[in-house]
């Protein structure tokens, strides 16, 4: 695994799935990663440039990763950088739900998704 470059993270104050972004980061990415959180609500600029996308994960380079709490999609691309820590993604792929819900023997009744035993099906 290549040593991190420093990472920037565009959020805002209360934005659950930049939270998801950096918990998979720690587990998912390089030791100890160098992260700088961008602010974007003290910027007009940055507010209208990230503001429908956060979280963004920008590495030094430029490249911008949108939608980084989508564990494969940052699981790419750390790994394009040389930054996955590839048994911590095996680890964590035996873990994770399926990404489909219909996996998980999804049930419709009257026009509602329910997962399967809710309504006495199994």
């Amino acid at each position: 695994m290549k040593d991190a470059a420093a990472l920037t993270l565009y959020t805002t104050l209360g934005c659950h799935l930049c939270e998801e972004l950096e918990a998979w980061l720690v587990w998912l990415g390089p030791q100890a990663p160098a992260l700088h959180r961008v602010e974007i609500a003290d910027d007009a600029a940055l507010l209208a440039r990230y503001g429908e996308r956060i979280p963004v994960l920008e590495d030094a380079a430029g490249s911008e990763l949108e939608r980084g709490f989508e564990p494969a999609r940052l699981a790419t691309w750390l790994e394009a950088r040389g930054w996955l820590d590839r048994a911590a993604w095996q680890k964590a792929q035996k873990i994770m739900p399926p990404a489909n819900p219909e996996s998980v023997r999804a049930v419709m009744h009257n026009g509602r998704r329910y997962l399967s035993g809710s309504w006495g099906e199994e």
